[in-house]
């Protein structure tokens, strides 16, 4: 049995239960039979955000260990996953990591000053500014790349699990 084969969030059977009213039963039971919901439903939901948040805290631990967040690292990688040949600006930066552009423009700025990214004027646009990784930045993205490939490789037998019993209705 894995750390994650029990019911997240973990039940302690003595403590006492806060008493609900004929009404706020009579509401739990409604919701619950209009969406289809048992207590094994939200036990298998629950074990695939715990599954989850796992790989996020290593992903997070991993960055921390070289000095970066784990936004850092997410924008690192998702400047190396752009094809060879193609370019990407902050606003395509923004739109990947689901963030606004602002803030897109401040993780960019701590990269630069990181050496981890350089911006270059468009050679098409002087007034678009493109992305790319320094050679520093490769390095330690491939440091931190295969330490995720390691923990996926790891973690994927349970995260499939936690991934098909939480789809299962």
């Amino acid at each position: 049995m894995s750390r994650c084969d029990h019911i997240v969030p973990r039940c302690y059977p003595n403590r006492a239960r806060p008493r609900r009213t004929g009404s706020d039963r009579l509401l739990l039971k409604k919701a619950e039979r209009l969406y289809r919901l048992d207590t094994a439903d939200y036990a298998r939901l629950a074990r695939f955000r715990y599954a989850l948040r796992q790989f996020l805290r290593f992903s997070e631990d991993a960055a921390a260990e070289v000095g970066l967040s784990s936004q850092h690292y997410q924008a690192m990688l998702t400047l190396r996953a752009c094809p060879e040949g193609e370019t990407m600006t902050i606003a395509d930066l923004a739109h990947e990591l689901l963030i606004k552009h602002n803030s897109a423009v401040g993780l960019v700025d701590r990269l630069v000053r990181e050496r981890l990214v350089a911006r270059e004027s468009s050679s098409d646009d002087r007034r678009k500014v493109e992305l790319r990784l320094s050679a520093r930045g490769r390095q330690v993205l491939a440091k931190l790349a295969a330490m995720h490939r390691d923990e996926l490789a790891r973690a994927a037998p349970m995260l499939s699990r936690a991934i098909r019993d939480a789809a299962t209705k």
